[in-house]
């Protein structure tokens, strides 16, 4: 049986979050939302000055996130994944809450718990999105127990550093290789960039429902006046047609 563990070398990573992207767009995750992420972190060491770390579902050993499913829609697969069995998810949002590094959402469509499934829901087989277009391979999926693997090779001769938050007990398989920022950092942030475009986000779908409300109010006036034009010549017709009858009768 298959180990699958993601491993991912923070040092290579240049912030150009094409991971997130590539995951929305096959997983069909809604604007705003997101099943991975990059944090950056001020860097004094960094030509650029800050620090970049990928990250996603940590697919713990012994998830908290398992324990707390009331259904049993989310389980540890034999392979190292994490699932979710979202026939089974009632959205009751435990999951979510005993997650340690926030990997989880509600997905506002489903309302079921979502997450990181390493692509498996969306195309079996194939090698996550998130890892075939990263640019500079900060990436690694792979089997851990086949020596011939890109996973177990980084394995073998690099250190696997794991982020566990203070008084998790998490025992996550995702693994930097390496070094990593710390673990005190609000797991699950996407990073200031863009975190910052969250409020623009919110004022543009404001700024859109107004302007949706000023047009059907202008539409429902239309109507309006469009239906008291109508009367209004329905009106003078019925008179004319009255006073026509009424010159032929005194003839």
């Amino acid at each position: 049986m298959a180990r699958y563990v993601m491993l991912i070398d923070s040092g290579v990573c240049m912030n150009c979050k094409a991971c997130v992207v590539a995951c929305q767009q096959r997983n069909h995750v809604p604007y705003g939302l997101s099943r991975n992420w990059v944090r950056e972190t001020d860097s004094a060491s960094s030509p650029c000055g800050a620090a970049f770390q990928p990250g996603a579902c940590m697919h713990c050993d012994d998830p908290s996130c398992v324990r707390a499913c009331p259904t049993g829609a989310t389980w540890k697969n034999r392979d190292g994944a994490v699932e979710i069995d979202r026939s089974r998810c009632i959205g009751c949002g435990s999951c979510i809450d005993a997650c340690p590094y926030h990997a989880r959402f509600r997905h506002p469509l489903t309302g079921t718990a979502d997450k990181c499934d390493y692509c498996r829901g969306s195309t079996p087989g194939q090698t996550p999105a998130c890892v075939a277009v990263c640019p500079t391979h900060c990436r690694i999926f792979g089997d851990a127990d086949d020596p011939a693997s890109d996973a177990a090779k980084a394995l073998a001769s690099r250190k696997a550093v794991h982020v566990i938050p203070a008084g998790s007990g998490a025992r996550p398989t995702l693994a930097y290789l390496d070094a990593t920022t710390p673990a005190e950092l609000p797991a699950g942030s996407t990073g200031s960039r863009l975190d910052a475009m969250r409020p623009l986000a919110r004022g543009v779908k404001w700024t859109g429902g107004l302007v949706l409300a000023a047009l059907a109010g202008t539409f429902v006036r239309q109507l309006v006046k469009s239906s008291e034009k109508e009367d209004e010549e329905l009106e003078r017709e019925r008179r004319n047609a009255e006073g026509g009858r009424d010159k032929e009768d005194k003839a």
